[in-house]
C-alpha cells in the first residue's frame, strides 16, 4: 500500500466516522469517545442513549453492501476486549446495558445497525 493510498483511506475513515457521529447524535445518542484506543484494540465510537452503552464499529465503502461484508467477528472481538477496558476505566457506566453496533457509510445517509454482534458466552 502506497503512502497516498494509506492517506486516502485515512481521510475516508475519518470522514465516515464524522458522518456516523452525526447520524448517532441525530438519533439521540451522546458521544462519549471517538477512536478510543487501548492495548487490546480500538473502538471507533462509544455512544450512550439512556441506559444503553453502544460500542460502534464504522465501516466505509463505496456501497453499503460492501461495507456490511467488511464486518467480521474478529473485529468485534477486538472491540469487545477494548470495551471491557473502557467499562473498567469508567465504572459509572457498569450498570448500563452493553451493545455492539455498526454504522455503515456508503451512501449519502449512513445506516445505523444496532446490536449487530454479541460476544460468545
Amino acid at each position: 500500500m502506497t503512502t497516498e493510498t494509506r492517506q486516502a483511506a485515512y481521510r475516508l475513515g475519518h470522514m465516515a466516522e464524522w458522518r456516523a457521529v452525526w447520524r448517532l447524535r441525530l438519533a439521540g445518542y451522546s458521544i462519549l469517545a471517538r477512536r478510543y484506543k487501548t492495548k487490546l484494540g480500538e473502538i471507533d465510537i462509544v455512544a450512550r442513549r439512556g441506559g444503553v452503552l453502544a460500542f460502534v464499529e464504522v465501516k466505509a465503502r463505496t456501497r453499503i453492501i460492501t461495507a456490511a461484508d467488511a464486518l467480521g467477528s474478529r473485529q468485534f472481538g477486538r472491540v469487545a476486549r477494548a470495551a471491557s477496558l473502557f467499562v473498567a476505566r469508567h465504572p459509572h457506566y457498569a450498570a448500563h446495558s452493553i451493545r455492539f453496533d455498526a454504522v455503515l457509510v456508503g451512501s449519502l445517509w449512513p445506516r445505523h445497525l444496532p446490536d449487530v454482534w454479541r460476544p460468545p458466552e
